[in-house]
């Protein structure tokens, strides 16, 4: 099978954020304690962190954190989780029925984002909790001193406010399933009062809008089109949820999902342009797809796994086992972050730890990673500069629900700094192998400094067992001529090319 992808140097789609390669920390089962904090552990530090996992997350080149929640957020005072951890209060935490011991808050989550190099992306509880609520936070975290909660920050023994630039205001109010859901024009009227008054406490924060938890919601997207009535004046970005499984459908319709994925997202897009017409605004209001990932679990089984292991302390729950074929979808999502760079800014993959993870761990263990860890550390490691656009020549094949699929998935990236044009592409073909040509108009390429390919002649293979089952693999036999590259996919493959350029 041949296919062609055509680019150049000066037709640009936008400019990557860093932020996109951001991901998530939840209080939800094995997320937090165990995964990046266990006292006791034979790598714990001084602040019980685990260094073992603190070097997979500098390796997966995670640039941002969104914390604490989730639907955990939804229920949580941030006051339980400072001031000394022998005072703070164990609670029942009813989003996920599990015991919260507080012993993990914001100072200590704090402490390990500078420990990790990531910024911090703060969400506030508009589901049980509200303005107040929100507000306090924010003078707690941001204000350097003088007040109530500066001065009680600086008593819990942190003299500098963090200036914690990024908040969430709640977390999929959408969704019935959340502790304090709310209609549409319900919390379109709590978010735009709460971030009005959060900027009065700190201007210089930027607010996200909660937008639809998936794209099959009934609600979506009008959801967006009525929150935004009122919140687009006030907030920065509008968040986007969504998870795929699916896997029982078979694999030509299971990676065909990153086609819905993309429909959504210009639907949203679209919509935030409809509202910012109809206001006869200049502002353009971008996107954090602040929770993302493959989900092979159903909602079913996770519900009973909640209320089985309920009311323990940081219970297993919902840790998922990616196979290559995950990967493959989980990189086609990825790649839908850059293809759409100029709108958005933000993405948070769900979760750094353990749940639907690209790093798992053992209580009192090892940690190992999952096939999706390659995919997110290559595009975090490669995928910065601009976005070029595309001409794709490419087979395709029929699927119910999505029409012509493409066999080839694939965005490149152009650095400037670095002269180097990236390649970032999927073989969703089970059978064939495809012969990939390049063509990179306007550009000298020089060579091929690195072909990284991620395949498995088992598409359900996984690290469960052998951690090194899965992983990636150094290809040489591409071929260069004049302004174009050819390699070849295997079926069922993720590659990365990296080509220096003149």
């Amino acid at each position: 099978m041949k296919a062609t992808v055509i680019v150049n140097k000066d037709f640009s789609k936008g400019k990557i954020d860093k932020r996109i390669y951001s991901s998530f920390v939840e209080h939800m089962g094995r997320v937090v304690y165990s995964g990046i904090y266990e006292p006791g552990h034979k790598s714990a530090d001084e602040d019980g962190f685990r260094q073992d996992v603190l070097e997979k997350v500098k390796e997966l080149g995670v640039t941002g954190i969104r914390y604490p929640g989730g639907n955990f957020v939804s229920c949580y005072d941030w006051r339980d989780g400072v001031g000394p951890v022998e005072k703070r209060p164990r609670r029942l935490e009813i989003a996920w029925r599990a015991i919260e011991t507080n012993e993990f808050g914001t100072n200590e989550f704090m402490k390990w984002a500078k420990k990790a190099g990531i910024e911090p992306i703060f969400a506030v509880n508009l589901g049980t909790k509200g303005i107040e609520n929100a507000v306090s936070l924010v003078e707690y975290c941001n204000i350097k001193g003088g007040t109530l909660y500066s001065d009680m920050r600086k008593g819990h023994g942190v003299e500098e406010p963090y200036g914690i630039g990024l908040w969430c205001l709640g977390n999929e109010m959408d969704g019935d399933w959340q502790i304090g859901h709310k209609q549409a024009e319900e919390y379109g009227r709590l978010a735009q009062e709460t971030a009005k008054a959060m900027k009065q406490v700190d201007s210089s924060i930027q607010l996200v809008s909660c937008g639809s938890s998936k794209s099959d919601m009934q609600t979506y997207p009008d959801w967006e089109a009525t929150t935004l009535n009122y919140t687009y004046d006030y907030v920065d970005y509008v968040s986007l949820h969504q998870y795929y499984g699916n896997q029982e459908k078979g694999t030509p319709f299971f990676l065909a999902q990153s086609l819905d994925m993309e429909n959504y997202i210009k639907t949203v897009i679209g919509t935030c342009d409809f509202v910012k017409a109809k206001k006869r605004s200049e502002k353009e209001l971008y996107i954090s797809f602040d929770e993302w990932g493959v989900w092979s679990i159903p909602d079913t089984e996770v519900a009973s796994q909640v209320h089985e292991e309920a009311w323990e302390v940081a219970p297993h729950l919902s840790e998922q086992i990616y196979s290559l074929e995950d990967s493959l979808l989980f990189a086609s999502m990825m790649m839908n972050f850059l293809k759409y760079a100029d709108r958005i800014k933000v993405a948070c993959q769900s979760l750094l730890t353990n749940i639907s993870a690209a790093i798992m761990t053992e209580r009192g263990g090892d940690v190992w990673v999952q096939p999706v860890f390659y995919p997110f550390s290559w595009m975090a490691g490669y995928g910065h500069g601009e976005v070029l656009r595309d001409v794709l020549h490419c087979p395709a094949y029929f699927c119910d629900g999505f029409g012509e699929v493409p066999y080839v998935d694939e965005v490149t990236v152009y650095n400037e700094e670095k002269r180097e044009a990236v390649l970032f592409a999927v073989n969703r073909g089970e059978e064939e192998a495809v012969s990939l040509t390049v063509c990179l108009q306007g550009f000298e390429p020089q060579r091929v400094t690195e072909h990284l390919a991620l395949s498995h002649r088992n598409k359900k293979a996984t690290n469960l067992v052998n951690h090194e089952e899965v992983k990636p693999y150094h290809v040489t036999d591409n071929i260069l001529e004049r302004d174009e590259v050819i390699l070849t996919m295997e079926p069922l493959s993720f590659h990365m090319i990296r080509i220096e350029v003149k």
